[in-house]
């Protein structure tokens, strides 16, 4: 019998649907985004879906529950440069926060100063620039990297991965995918950085193409990281390696 471990037909679907969003954002084809975008967070979902049988059901409801929230969330977001839809979307995946930091939480995911201190650092930072360059959208965003950088300081504690190597206090992403889960929230609070970052100061045509195409790889290799690390706390019965 096959490990479910294994890469299967929806990691390809994922795959695909990144590579096209990445190319539709850096060629400036919508229509590309349009297509292939709201199809990322659904195939790690049927992921979920092909797991539930082994995963503790709670998990697997917040998984759902955050990864319908990130679809909703894509979709708004094809248009990076709509500040209304980049509120809506922002607010969409405070809803998908909210979820992994439950999980992360209800498999005795705790904050240690190590990994606090500099998300907090970096927060302050982004809502002071926020705030000075671009108030129209400070409150919301501000809001949102709050509960980021929670899911992100949890998913860091190593804790979660006993037997990973551990450099700076983070697990090293190994063979046992809950190692997976400090890079997952490194990635994604780079990605979230740089969006902030292409918002205030990149201003050229191809350098914004450039940079939406960064925001979106490393997007997805974070969801991708985070889902299969919290897919292996969850199983019920871990034996050996996640």
């Amino acid at each position: 019998m096959k490990s479910k471990n294994n890469w299967g037909v929806e990691h390809a679907v994922f795959a695909g649907a990144t590579l096209a969003t990445v190319v539709g954002a850096v060629t400036g084809r919508n229509r590309l985004q349009q297509v292939a975008k709201p199809l990322i967070a659904p195939a790690l979902a049927a992921r979920v879906l092909r797991r539930r049988t082994d995963t503790d059901p709670a998990d697997v409801a917040l998984l759902l529950a955050g990864l319908t929230a990130a679809t909703v969330g894509d979709v708004f977001m094809i248009d990076p440069d709509d500040d209304a839809r980049l509120v809506r979307g922002a607010s969409s995946f405070a809803v998908m926060q909210v979820g992994y930091s439950a999980l992360l939480l209800r498999r005795g995911a705790r904050p240690t100063a190590p990994a606090l201190l500099p998300r907090l650092a970096g927060w302050a930072g982004a809502a002071a620039l926020l705030r000075s360059r671009a108030k129209e959208v400070a409150t919301p965003l501000t809001a949102y990297g709050s509960l980021l950088g929670t899911t992100s300081t949890l998913s860091a504690d190593p804790s979660l991965a006993p037997g990973a190597d551990v450099v700076a206090n983070v697990a090293v992403p190994g063979t046992d995918r809950r190692s997976w889960l400090g890079a997952g929230g490194m990635l994604f609070t780079a990605s979230d950085g740089l969006i902030v970052l292409r918002r205030l100061f990149i201003r050229g045509e191809r350098g914004r193409a450039g940079a939406e195409g960064v925001i979106l790889a490393s997007y997805a290799a974070a969801q991708l990281l985070l889902v299969e690390g919290m897919l292996a706390l969850g199983r019920r019965r871990v034996t050996g390696r996640a």
